[in-house]
């Protein structure tokens, strides 16, 4: 089972099931969330355990989703999608060996003026 944490430790999770294929999101949220793209791993929520106190704090950037992080040192965990029954979950996040892999660029369209994609993976514009 992948598990995970902030980088104080204040916010741990587990993941009790597969982890789909990461993606790394250059959508302009994203990359003001991150400071750069956001890779993560989508998962359904019940697959998710977090045991965080009252350290894990929400902000809801749109109506879209909310963004899970922690309050304490500020590391970006989750990403939940409003209607959906999934979480995506920030690779970075997770404890090595993780087994999870890059699959796809999305909204590539989208990504910031100062870097380039330069890697073999597939593309997504984004809308």
């Amino acid at each position: 089972m992948p598990t995970g944490s902030c980088l104080c430790g204040a916010v741990r999770f587990v993941i009790t099931g597969d982890l789909a294929p990461g993606t790394l999101c250059h959508c302009g949220q994203c990359r003001k969330q991150a400071g750069h793209a956001w890779a993560s791993t989508h998962i359904p929520r019940t697959s998710l355990r977090i045991d965080a106190g009252d350290t894990l704090r929400w902000y809801s950037a749109s109506t879209t989703a909310r963004r899970g992080f922690c309050g304490t040192c500020g590391s970006n965990l989750f990403w939940d999608p409003a209607g959906e029954d999934r979480t995506s979950v920030a690779l970075g996040a997770l404890d090595a060996p993780s087994g999870a892999r890059l699959t796809q660029h999305i909204f590539a369209a989208h990504k910031g003026d100062y870097y380039d994609i330069n890697d073999t993976l597939p593309h997504s514009a984004g809308d």
